[in-house]
């Protein structure tokens, strides 16, 4: 059975020898605070499973090379600052390194690339720097934010914040690294408006810095969702595959 190339791990000149044909998949995660219970490397931690595992599975499929290079662990969180626990990129510094290391891909001959994101706070900048990247290195570039790909039940936000839907996930990753959650009275309920994306410190600080209800979770729920994930960023990396 054939698998991705973990670019970390590999020499050289197979990973020259490979660009030119390959897809390159980077997962982009942040540390940050995710409530009392959770790692601050939950997003990291989740965008480069799901992203390893489904280059893994697409591999057999895929009629070109697929190149994991390393996580980065570090995206734009400065909302998380007045928790704790956070390290941070601004917008503007996360932009600069992913052009750089598209530039660094085009460079030495790649031709595609998918940035696989694990953080709502990285969304905007995943867009445009992908855009960017692919005229100023004639770079053909994916953005996909991994929990997109999810088929969660219509009660649970996805992905939340530290919610049921990230903390079934830790449980199936890595349980060890889950504390206990808290049950809360009642889920607090952000405040929304139809159509418009709201940012604001008052309503983090208002829900405690992590969203619904994580006492809910479980580690069997979390597998089935990271299956179900993984083989539907599988089929979009063979998709990919087929059209460039």
């Amino acid at each position: 059975m054939a698998s991705a190339v973990r670019w970390a791990e590999t020499d050289r000149q197979t990973l020259t020898d490979q660009l030119p044909e390959a897809i390159v998949l980077l997962p982009v995660g942040a540390t940050e605070q995710h409530g009392p219970h959770l790692p601050t490397g939950t997003d990291a931690l989740i965008a480069d499973s799901v992203c390893t595992a489904a280059a893994d599975q697409a591999a057999d499929r895929c009629r070109r090379p697929l190149l994991v290079a390393p996580a980065i662990p570090v995206g734009a969180s400065d909302h998380h600052l007045p928790f704790g626990g956070t390290l941070s990129l601004t917008p503007e510094t996360l932009s600069a390194v992913l052009l750089d290391l598209a530039r660094s891909i085009a460079v030495q001959g790649g031709r595609r690339l998918i940035v696989v994101n694990g953080h709502g706070g990285n969304v905007g900048v995943c867009h445009s720097a992908a855009a960017a990247a692919s005229t100023r290195y004639d770079l053909a570039v994916g953005h996909v934010d991994y929990w997109r790909a999810a088929d969660a039940e219509p009660q649970v936000p996805v992905p939340g914040h530290a919610g049921e839907f990230e903390t079934s996930l830790v449980l199936a990753l890595r349980p060890h690294l889950v504390r206990d959650a808290v049950p809360r009275p009642r889920s607090p309920q952000p405040p929304t408006v139809a159509g418009v994306d709201l940012h604001s410190g008052a309503v983090w600080q208002a829900i405690d810095g992590y969203t619904d209800r994580p006492e809910v979770a479980d580690a069997a729920t979390g597998k089935r969702r990271f299956d179900q994930m993984v083989a539907s960023l599988a089929d979009r990396i063979v998709g990919v595959a087929r059209v460039l």
